[in-house]
């Protein structure tokens, strides 16, 4: 029996839609496509329709179209029979024989050849397919399930995928937005898997990450989607420091433009105003002729070198050997503008690096 996956987490819009999808199409059997980017949890919607299915406890097959060369792809597909090519010195049943009854979980098919495109239609059509170097067709009753992070349409316009194949897996449609569109997501999300992780792990009184924390990522980009908050939890339990492993995250990371000001923890490549940053409105420094571009220039280029600075040292709780590699500046260098800028280390800080 295949491994029974985590169910479909979170509040969203769309999470809500994507279930309702499920509990309605698993019943039907009905060729299923499901959309979205890499990371979203395709694969776990395929298991959820697997489970709430008649065909529960029947085999639910994965293959990766992605990850096989065509030749190879082809005879982990559909078998094959002794000797039909240079190494093949035993039958092998494919993976539409070893899914018969159950679930044939096709991942990346937007990656699939369009030679074996035509073979995938075959057997859907007909329900049969022939193991390469077989004389004879092999019924199958299997549940295709397919999922991509390709545009299909955008595909068959430039003639990478088959129209007729489309049409024909795609009666059941079914998108997950990605992890960036729907934060609300993330709370229950991290509920879910720092409960599932600390059991793996064997970790006991797991503190979850504070509620400022759960803010801060729900505002970061997340381009590897479910996937990437998995692997950055992990980092939590194993290495605690929830704050910490944040702030590494959010470091010069891609976030929502709208949300950009409420990171109070970033370096500031520049300021959003120029006015607010340099107030070089100041009537005093005309009347006393001290006003000037280059005057201004080096204002604002030691504002940046501070913050730069300041915020090097505190992440490396103040040691200056370690700051001047990051920073690619000699060790002397970095006193100096240490001592210029007026940049002082925190009160208990009593770092000589």
């Amino acid at each position: 029996m295949a491994h029974i996956g985590p169910p479909i987490i979170g509040v969203s819009d769309n999470i809500q839609r994507v279930r309702e999808l499920v509990e309605h199409v698993a019943q039907t059997g009905l060729n299923t496509v499901i959309f979205g980017e890499s990371g979203v949890g395709k694969e776990v919607v395929a298991q959820n329709l697997y489970q709430r299915s008649p065909r529960l406890g029947k085999p639910f097959i994965k293959i990766n179209c992605a990850a096989l060369p065509e030749g190879l792809l082809e005879s982990e597909l559909f078998g094959y029979e002794r000797g039909a090519f240079t190494g093949a010195d035993q039958k092998r049943r494919g993976k539409f024989q070893l899914a018969h009854g159950g679930v044939l979980f096709l991942d990346e098919i937007g990656d699939m050849s369009l030679a074996l495109q035509a073979k995938l239609l075959h057997v859907l059509q007909s329900g049969e397919f022939a193991p390469l170097g077989a004389e004879k067709d092999i019924k199958t009753d299997t549940w295709v399930i397919a999922a991509t992070n390709h545009d299909l349409k955008q595909d068959i316009n430039e003639g990478k995928f088959r129209e007729d194949l489309y049409y024909r897996l795609n009666i059941i449609k079914i998108y997950i937005n990605p992890l960036r569109n729907r934060p609300d997501d993330i709370p229950p999300l991290i509920d879910y898997y720092i409960n599932e992780f600390t059991c793996q792990l064997g970790h006991k009184n797991v503190t979850h990450p504070p509620d400022h924390a759960i803010y801060k990522l729900q505002k970061y980009h997340w381009p590897g989607n479910v996937r990437e908050l998995q692997n950055v939890l992990k980092r939590m339990l194993v290495l605690g420091d929830a704050d910490k492993i944040i702030d590494e995250l959010l470091h010069g990371a891609v976030v929502k433009p709208e949300m950009r000001d409420n990171f109070n923890e970033h370096v500031p490549a520049a300021a959003d105003s120029f006015e607010s940053f340099l107030d070089y409105k100041d009537e005093g420094l005309i009347k006393n002729n001290s006003f000037s571009l280059k005057s201004v220039k080096k204002k604002a280029v030691d504002r940046v070198e501070k913050e730069v600075i300041s915020y090097v040292l505190q992440r490396t709780d103040w040691n200056r050997s370690k700051a001047s590699k990051i920073l690619k500046v000699s060790y002397k260098t970095l006193l100096n503008k240490i001592a210029e800028l007026g940049i002082e280390p925190p009160s208990n800080n009593s770092s000589n690096n």
